[in-house]
């Protein structure tokens, strides 16, 4: 019979189940390119996400990728302390997770699968015993106080002996409760590090903790004894009680801001109605579901995976997805994605796609990935946690045997001060804290932070570079009239036709007004046959093809003039061409004007940038006449177009040289180049896969205002994150000192430590008042684009 406790055995026995092959997508992924969606899960490598419990802060965080590290078939760690997260990339032939979650538990951690409802019920039940031992602490704390205020307000000879020791006796009576209770999780942290031979946060605080109850006993049970002189307890409820209040505020404030990436990511049910193959409708977990299956969505619940409707009609609010907060109605046959919630009346859904295939599952595997990263200064609070804890435990040392010979409680006292008023939670949650905040306030707006530190890097930019088509205009573009070249040999609707059977191929603004345009085109004969069609990124696409009739190949061009080969047409408007070429000769088949329509919130966006110092400018590959245009009517001066990617990349190099810091924003369809070597990067998710886009910052709507929004938002957190780092590092060059001189009892440490932390999160917390607020009305204007295949 196994010795172990039950609730060990019990987090054993689940974490066995999770061994399950069936039961790794509900807290993780197949990892890498080389994973494939008909790959069996045990030969692709895996990255799983957890929850983790009884970690507080950075070295904590450190720990836990330690003991990861050195699991067999671990490959990769990132543990973040702000969201107490991991993400563990493992390989299933080498390790398992019992194995792996095993080693966390050993560390003296406990890992739970994220999004998922247990993940859920934990922080709650975490919440309820936080709160428990707040209450122990701040009861205990008033009953001392009782006690021990009349040491402090009587004379000399006031008190017998015998009254005082019996104060002293019921002192430490009511403090056993705090001690054994209430300070429960700072000793289990200490000799959690003692065994780990590590030090974390809570080492010092717990050290100084004990080292007040030790004198305090030793005064109480010997009071002729080089202690005796005075007891602490009242020093020692206080502090434990203003300690709690910190991290009791504090995770509330934490589940309220930098949860609210949680939040979004747990969008989809744990259950869901599925149908038998009686008819019948039975609930199951939503992992459980293959494509193919059909679900009934009740009015409330979220959409568990992409899928089209088969019966019923609603609406559904897809404010997560599109940045659009008008509910959308939803017919037979309308498509409905994982994530956007069922407003009015329960449908059955045919499911069409399921998992990190679905546009949520982008949007998590992004939100997850940035709330794990580590930002600059993060990572420099994470290098300097351990060496400064380190320093602690020797400053009180030293402290103490300067003080020894003088009176070795007050010594001991003062050391205990040290410990306590250094403790370094303030300086390792500055800047996490600040930017995940920011981070899940842009994410209810409607924007997807993939990378923290673009947040910094966006805070600082002098310069924006915006493209035109998919970004300054709207990419619902009209082909409003069809001009043959002289030996083309087609029929407008003939030409329109081929050229839409090269655009088809492409996602690009144009080529998708080419393809409407040819759809309601009514039957006619079409004599071409049509090759593999290859898109040039920043020219157009191109197709080998060839007419019944007519010997040999042709090939065939649709894109910017210099694309399709053919001479330019002065004063023309916005044209996309369509030639063939046979045996090094050139036809131009026919000519397509376009026409154009600016985004209505773009001028004002451009007036906001400049109103806060910024520069803007506009690089395009459309034709000069057609950037001068919107230029001017954006009110932008610098404005350059006929751009390949390679020469706007150039450009973005030359304005770096300068020393100028440059954001570029971009539709992603073809500025993967120039959003890479920028130092801040933002595109339009609708215009390209979330999973291939190479931006810091992706806007999921329509809404070009949230580019003004987030870069002001980024310099708001930057200024927060120098206003929490100011205040810490000020706090430690004030507090370490009066410690050291003695003028600073232990309960004042402890208030200032609690505090210290407090005031941090507190002031992150203000980011979280800012969520798309500001924007216009016209905010929610779609999102549209113009401009010739494959230029931008």
């Amino acid at each position: 019979m196994s010795n172990k406790p039950a609730g060990q055995l019990a987090a054993t026995d689940t974490a066995m189940l999770l061994d399950d092959p069936q039961e790794w997508s509900a807290f993780g992924r197949p990892h890498g390119r080389r994973a494939a969606a008909d790959m069996p899960p045990t030969q692709t490598a895996w990255e799983s996400h957890v929850v983790l419990e009884g970690m507080h802060c950075t070295a904590c965080a450190l720990t836990i990728e330690d003991a990861l590290r050195q699991v067999p078939g671990v490959s990769d760690v990132d543990v973040s302390a702000a969201t107490r997260r991991a993400r563990v990339v493992w390989n299933p032939a080498q390790v398992l997770p019992s194995q792996w979650m095993e080693a966390v538990r050993r560390a003296g951690y406990r890992s739970i699968p994220a999004m998922d409802a247990l993940a859920r019920e934990e922080r709650r039940r975490e919440n309820r015993r936080a709160l428990w031992r707040w209450l122990v602490a701040g009861f205990c704390m008033m009953q001392v106080m009782m006690y021990a205020w009349p040491a402090y307000q009587a004379m000399p000879g006031d008190l017998t002996f015998e009254m005082e020791q019996l104060l002293r006796w019921a002192s430490w009576v009511i403090s056993l409760p705090v001690v054994l209770f209430a300070c429960g999780p700072f000793f289990s942290s200490a000799l959690r590090d003692l065994r780990q031979r590590t030090v974390s946060m809570d080492l010092p605080v717990a050290l100084g903790m004990l080292i007040t109850f030790v004198v305090s006993m030793l005064g109480t049970f010997d009071p002729a004894g080089p202690f005796g002189r005075e007891v602490y307890y009242d020093s020692l409820t206080m502090f434990v009680f203003f300690l709690l209040t910190g991290r009791w505020l504090e995770l509330r404030l934490r589940d309220r801001t930098a949860g609210a990436l949680e939040a979004v990511m747990n969008r989809l049910p744990d259950s869901v109605l599925r149908r038998t193959a009686a008819g019948d409708f039975e609930r199951v977990a939503t992992r459980r579901l293959q494509l193919g299956d059909v679900v009934r969505v009740l009015p409330g619940e979220a959409f568990p995976a992409d899928g089209r409707i088969l019966t019923g009609a609603t609406q559904a609010d897809e404010a997560l997805l599109t940045g659009e907060s008008t509910p959308v109605a939803k017919q037979p046959a309308s498509p409905v994605t994982a994530g956007s919630y069922n407003l009015s009346a329960a449908v059955e859904v045919v499911v069409e796609a399921l998992g990190a295939q679905t546009r949520f599952g982008q949007i998590v595997t992004l939100m997850e990935s940035a709330s794990l990263q580590k930002p600059r200064l993060a990572q420099l609070a994470d290098r300097v946690a351990r060496p400064f804890l380190v320093g602690v435990l020797l400053a009180a040392a030293l402290a103490a045997a300067w003080w020894w010979p003088t009176d070795p409680s007050h010594a001991l006292m003062v050391a205990v001060a040290v410990l306590v008023v250094t403790c370094p939670c303030a300086l390792s949650l500055a800047t996490p804290v600040a930017m995940l905040t920011a981070a899940g306030t842009l994410a209810r707006s409607g924007v997807l932070v993939r990378n923290l530190q673009g947040l910094e890097a966006l805070a600082a930019v002098d310069t924006v570079v915006f493209d035109k088509t998919g970004t300054l205009t709207r990419d619902r573009l009209a082909v409003t009239g069809t001009q043959l070249g002289p030996d083309a040999g087609l029929t407008a609707m003939q030409a329109l036709a081929l050229a839409a059977r090269l655009a088809q191929h492409s996602l690009h603004p144009v080529a998708r007004a080419v393809v409407a345009a040819a759809e309601v085109l009514p039957p006619h004969d079409d004599s071409w046959l049509v090759g593999a069609v290859e898109e040039l990124p920043g020219a157009g696409l191109q197709a080998l093809g060839s007419r019944n009739g007519q010997q040999g190949e042709a090939i065939l061009r649709l894109g910017s003039v210099a694309h399709a080969r053919v001479a330019p047409a002065e004063g023309a408007p916005q044209q996309v061409m369509l030639s063939a070429e046979r045996e090094g000769r050139v036809t131009e088949l026919a000519r397509f004007d376009l026409s154009e329509e600016l985004r209505p919130e773009a001028p004002a966006v451009v007036q906001q940038l400049r109103d806060a110092g910024i520069a803007v400018e506009l690089l395009s590959g459309d034709h000069g006449q057609a950037v001068q245009r919107v230029a001017q009517r954006t009110g932008i001066d610098a404005a350059q177009g006929a751009c390949t990617p390679q020469d706007k990349l150039q450009h973005l190099q030359a304005l770096q040289a300068q020393g100028h810091l440059v954001a570029m924003v971009g539709d992603g369809l073809n500025d993967g180049p120039v959003l890479a070597g920028a130092h801040a990067s933002l595109a339009f998710g609708k215009s390209v896969a979330l999973a291939q886009s190479r931006s810091d910052i992706v806007v999921l709507g329509d809404n070009l205002a949230l580019v003004a929004q987030t870069l002001l938002m980024a310099r708001r957190t930057m200024h927060i994150v120098r206003q929490n780092l100011w205040w810490a590092a000020g706090y430690n060059a004030v507090g370490v000192p009066l410690a050291i001189a003695g003028y600073m009892p232990a309960w004042l440490a402890g208030l200032g430590m609690a505090l210290s932390s407090l005031l941090v999160v507190l002031n992150a917390a203000r980011l979280a008042r800012t969520a798309g607020g500001d924007a216009p009305a016209n905010a929610h204007a779609p999102l549209s684009a113009q401009g010739p295949v494959g230029v931008g």
